[in-house]
């Protein structure tokens, strides 16, 4: 505890309990904003004339010279750190005045919603950046066919390209969350005070302004005792992480040999220290478990918050770590993610040979017999399965597949004559041609890909630009109370 809290209600405390209760070492991320909030609610108590202007100019210098990195690291807090600080250059009788109508309760509730603003920004900044990356190599591979699978089994022909759109538009899901979170996490706690606001005149729309926030918390009690917005974020991030985790997880698998669907930059991979022809997608496989640990901390967060009591309790404390956690964690993903992406090469050379082996023509077959011959789909379904069968017992792929076989199959599972042609038979396995079928609007042919790629490009511009406002709000609001701290400094020389 901080020698400043001595003396009054309670004597000296142990020294080992005071290190398990600190959490100066977690603190030093929220030193700017702790520093920033002092000399706003300082300014305030100027302007409504609590705090005798020529004290607070003396306080405001300190402040104003502060840094993270003078603080002492032995103070029990960053809060009691600042003060000290101010204590000793203006003595008790000024510097003693900086906590009127403050406590850490709301101050700490603050700082934190500062800080995870900025995180969120920085967040935000990346997902875009990611979007646009995926955008661009998207239109290099707008005619690149792969196969998609359900079940690890071949499924049916897409376009790399639309592969690509579809992690662009997670992403674009992820962003809405974020600033969603974000509308909720930059509202003002400073001024609910330990629970119940102050007796003296404060005026919170005030702080709220220097520090950048859209508004006032208002309840008192919500102010100090809420940490929903942690969840809340954590949440998001959460999601945001396990969508990474699925992505990676593709990479990994389609990087196989048993896949080779694609094949990954050397500087994204390790070898074995005994096998020399392994190729390892090691920072895959870290990506997925960044994202174990974001839901364990998102877990434990939650855990945490759950049981307590109304207002302030010092488990709060323990849960911004997990927090910072799952930014830290994310924030490096994501950088990995935007380099590797343009990098990736895709496989084609042998493609149409594993979508013949993997009869992925099948639905298109079945879909013709309903569109060209008036068979029924779940009897053409039936047929098909049966041809599948047939052509495997053979040893043979669709493009073995001839109009008399099909005959024999449909007339022995369906009971029906069908005289199907060869050409549309081979229109089905044409891969390129399947794939220009597929114009129904969100599919994978060319035309639709890149109508898609067009609106999505404009959407992430505009997101990119609404981040930079929110920035720039942020930066317009820092450089507002360092004006104000400087105008001080002029008025008290």
């Amino acid at each position: 505890m901080s020698k400043m809290l001595h003396g009054g209600r309670l004597g000296d405390v142990r020294a080992d309990i005071v290190r398990f209760t600190s959490s100066r070492k977690s603190d030093a991320r929220l030193a700017d904003a702790v520093l920033a909030i002092n000399k706003a609610h300082v300014i305030m108590l100027i302007e409504q004339e609590i705090l005798k202007a020529q004290d607070g100019t003396k306080i405001l210098s300190v402040l104003k010279k502060q840094t993270g990195l003078l603080l002492d690291p032995a103070a029990e807090d960053i809060h009691m750190a600042v003060e000290e600080a101010v204590l000793s250059e203006t003595g008790s009788e000024v510097g003693g005045n900086l906590h009127i109508a403050k406590s850490r309760n709301d101050q700490t509730a603050t700082a934190i919603r500062m800080a995870l603003r900025a995180e969120i920004l920085t967040v935000l900044g990346q997902i875009t950046d990611i979007q646009q990356v995926l955008l661009e190599t998207a239109k290099q591979h707008v005619q690149t066919i792969i196969l998609q699978y359900t079940h690890l089994q071949a499924a049916q022909p897409v376009t790399f390209a639309h592969y690509l759109l579809m992690h662009a538009d997670i992403l674009g899901r992820d962003f809405e969350r974020l600033v969603s979170a974000y509308e909720r996490v930059n509202l003002c706690p400073l001024g609910g005070g330990a629970l119940a606001t102050s007796s003296f005149p404060i005026n919170r729309q005030r702080t709220a302004e220097l520090l950048g926030f859209n508004g006032v918390l208002e309840n008192s009690l919500d102010a100090v005792g809420s940490r929903d917005f942690i969840i809340e974020t954590q949440a998001a991030l959460v999601l945001l992480a396990v969508n990474l985790s699925r992505f990676a997880e593709d990479l990994i698998v389609w990087s196989s040999a048993e896949f080779g669907t694609i094949e990954l930059p050397d500087e994204f991979t390790s070898t074995s220290s005994i096998m020399p022809q392994k190729k390892n997608p090691e920072v895959l496989e870290v990506i997925r478990a960044h994202a174990s640990y974001a839901l364990g901390d998102f877990v434990a967060a939650t855990a945490t918050l759950k049981s307590l009591p109304t207002t302030y309790n010092l488990d709060f404390q323990e849960m911004t770590p997990k927090l910072w956690a799952v930014t830290d964690n994310l924030m490096a993903s994501l950088s990995v993610v935007e380099a590797l992406v343009p990098n990736i090469k895709v496989k084609t050379d042998d493609i149409e040979t594993k979508a013949a082996s993997g009869f992925v023509a099948a639905t298109e077959v079945a879909n013709m017999l309903v569109s060209k011959y008036n068979v029924a789909f779940r009897t053409s379904h039936k047929i098909v399965g049966a041809l599948v069968k047939a052509l495997i017992e053979q040893n043979k792929t669709l493009n073995d597949a001839t109009p008399e076989l099909l005959s024999e199959i449909a007339l022995s599972v369906a009971k029906i004559k069908l005289t199907v042609k060869s050409s549309d038979i081979v229109a089905c396995t044409n891969l390129h041609n399947l794939i220009e079928t597929y114009k129904v609007q969100g599919g994978p042919s060319p035309a639709e890909v890149k109508r898609a790629l067009n609106a999505r490009i404009k959407i992430t511009t505009e997101n990119k630009n609404a981040v930079e406002k929110l920035k720039d709000a942020l930066t317009a609001a820092t450089n507002t109370l360092n004006s104000a701290v400087k105008n001080y400094s002029i008025y008290s020389q």
